[in-house]
């Protein structure tokens, strides 16, 4: 007995190239074009209101705020929209171990950065020159400090939306997540290059960090840990620890002066861009491992 089989629907051009094969949603491709798009059409927007108020958008918090709008606000449209997928659904579920992931990310920057630190000095790269509070009232050291803190959540959040968040898991939708961490992290080195003192060398470096921040993304499942890393990593990297932070100058609780070689400190642009981040994320990623060793990544 023969048994008729059903053809397979030919599919037209303009679905090849738009829509993805084995789900009614725009690929890969699309959804991350749409979704930069959108941040600069928001961005426009934002601009023009800024603009009316007459309100600067040179400050630190007013910077960053508009960045949280933009790229929440961009992300959010292109998950819900374009992914058909719940925003949470990026690695963003609320709870106990929520706070304990991000809180388990800044110790360990903590533990990363305080490495550094001592190699440096040890090795004779750094001198120390003082604490802030010896050249600065203490209201100065107060403000310095808790400005610098709050732009770093607002950052952390942030950048870790865009890169581990939507372009890390919309590239591994569209093709894996081997090259879903290798882009997203390539796009993360180049969007540095804008900074102060940035170089070929420094985009490598923050390429590195890139992989080693979807490493604690792939271990979780969940963005937090992620966040909490890059929150502390800025933070104990410039405020506690006195370096520059992807070339930018940050009020400095311990005043340094670095003068070993530039290849190993980063010289101006920091630790990112010296051979000596790469010790320190192999600390960083030896700690992750251990946090989440018993995690089953689904939490």
């Amino acid at each position: 007995m023969s048994q008729q089989l059903t053809p397979t629907p030919r599919r037209n051009i303009f679905s090849v190239i738009f829509l993805s094969p084995d789900e009614s949603r725009l690929r890969a491709g699309w959804r991350l074009l749409i979704q930069t798009i959108l941040l600069f059409l928001f961005g426009g927007i934002l601009f023009v209101i800024l603009s009316t108020f007459n309100i600067s958008s040179g400050s630190l918090i007013v910077s960053q705020i508009s960045n949280l709008v933009l790229i929440t606000g961009s992300v959010y449209v292109a998950r819900r929209w374009l992914d058909k997928k719940s925003f949470e659904s990026l690695g963003l579920k609320l709870n106990r171990q929520t706070w304990i992931d991000i809180l388990a990310g800044i110790g360990i920057t903590f533990v990363q950065m305080g490495f550094i630190y001592i190699v440096m000095l040890g090795l004779g790269w750094l001198t120390f020159t003082g604490f802030a509070w010896q050249f600065d009232p203490i209201g100065t050291v107060v403000t310095g400090v808790l400005t610098f803190f709050i732009v770093f959540i607002f950052v952390g959040w942030n950048e870790e939306l865009l890169s581990r968040g939507y372009h890390l898991q919309t590239i591994a939708s569209g093709i894996n997540l081997f090259w879903g961490v290798v882009i997203s992290s390539a796009v993360f080195g180049l969007l540095h290059l804008g900074n102060p003192n940035a170089t070929w060398v420094s985009a490598a470096g923050i390429f590195f960090a890139g992989i080693y921040l979807a490493y604690a993304y792939i271990r979780t499942k969940q963005l937090w840990l992620s966040i909490g890393l890059h929150i502390g990593w800025n933070f104990f990297e410039g405020v506690v620890f006195g370096f520059p932070v992807s070339g930018l100058d940050i009020y400095a609780l311990t005043r340094i002066k670095v003068t070993g070689p530039e290849l190993w400190t980063g010289g101006a642009f920091g630790p990112e861009a010296g051979l000596i981040v790469l010790p320190s994320l192999i600390v960083g990623g030896t700690l992750i491992y251990l946090f989440t060793k018993n995690r089953n990544g689904d939490i």
